[in-house]
């Protein structure tokens, strides 16, 4: 595939690198010991840190916003982070593979949240992937149930932050229509992070003190399932279409386990192997015969971080 006019560049090789890229984000995570609030908090401060050298191309629209955009930036920052709290804090309860297939039910909740709101249209596949999802999802509850009271709670924590994650998406969406790519998400990680950063003061939860092994996840975090992650699935939406793109949520929890058996050493019961099948079959039809693609991005937010791709590991 013809990435550039200069170049070959094979995009199932860039997807790939995405996919792996977003699946080292549980792992990451669970190699650091500090609290799952500062990690995010500084992952979202350090990928902000790093979008900065783009800041004066896009001065004149940071600040040219309305009261209500501002509102929604700030909701749609709260809701992420609140996000990254539950799902990075199921990570400690639960296993990488039960918390990361629980996440692929964003895009259904977020259509879900669509119908109820705005009452997008629905067919009957798409109920069909829905209604195994969630089968799916209560299979692995049923099975965490087994193992320990933390598991499931782990499970809960997860769906949760899914839940959470669906409203920033949906509050996204509608903000993305109006502003930029870049605009939107420098202030949404500023308000996550700064949210985070509040949580943190209230829970006297320290801001200093980490070993520079911790800052390295912190930045690892910003780095590879950010920048080589979703960042990368979002300028691949300029060659080719978003759903496509969108099927890598299929792939984390497949990489992520992968990941998790050889790092952490973390093997997978029947049941989760069974439950996470049928939600990723259950996703996939959903994702598959779902209404058409998402209208093509403005050419001056092309190669901008965007929140087509979902932004939560």
């Amino acid at each position: 595939m013809r990435l550039n006019n200069k170049t070959f560049i094979p995009f199932e090789l860039l997807y790939l690198i995405g996919i792996i890229a977003i699946s080292f984000s549980s792992i990451f995570v669970r190699w650091s010991s500090a609290d799952v609030s500062v990690i995010a908090m500084y992952r979202l401060y350090l990928t902000n840190l790093l979008m900065l050298p783009l800041v004066w191309k896009y001065r004149s629209e940071l600040f040219s916003l309305s009261g209500k955009q501002w509102n929604l930036l700030v909701w749609s920052g709260v809701t992420l982070g609140l996000h990254f709290l539950l799902w990075m804090g199921s990570l400690r309860l639960t296993t990488v593979a039960s918390s990361t297939v629980i996440l692929t039910l964003e895009p259904v909740l977020v259509m879900l949240g669509s119908y109820l709101l705005f009452r997008t249209r629905t067919n009957r596949v798409m109920i069909t992937g829905m209604s195994m999802a969630m089968i799916g999802s209560i299979l692995i509850g049923w099975g965490d149930f087994g193992v320990s009271d933390d598991a499931l709670l782990g499970d809960i924590l997860s769906f949760l932050g899914t839940v959470a994650v669906a409203i920033h998406m949906l509050i996204g969406k509608h903000l993305r229509e109006q502003i930029g790519a870049f605009v939107y998400n420098f202030w949404v990680f500023a308000f996550a992070a700064s949210a985070l950063a509040v949580y943190n003061a209230a829970a006297s939860i320290p801001f200093t003190g980490y070993a520079p092994q911790e800052w390295g996840i912190f930045l690892l975090l910003a780095i590879v399932p950010t920048l080589f992650g979703h960042y990368l699935f979002n300028w691949l939406l300029k060659y080719v279409n978003a759903t496509a793109v969108s099927m890598a949520v299929l792939g984390e929890p497949v990489f992520s386990s992968i990941l998790a058996y050889f790092l952490l050493h973390e093997r997978l019961t029947v049941l989760q192997l069974i439950a996470g099948g049928i939600i990723l079959l259950g996703v996939w039809l959903f994702i598959r015969y779902g209404k058409g693609d998402p209208p093509q991005e403005k050419p001056t937010n092309t190669g901008s971080p965007a929140s087509a791709v979902s932004q939560d590991q």
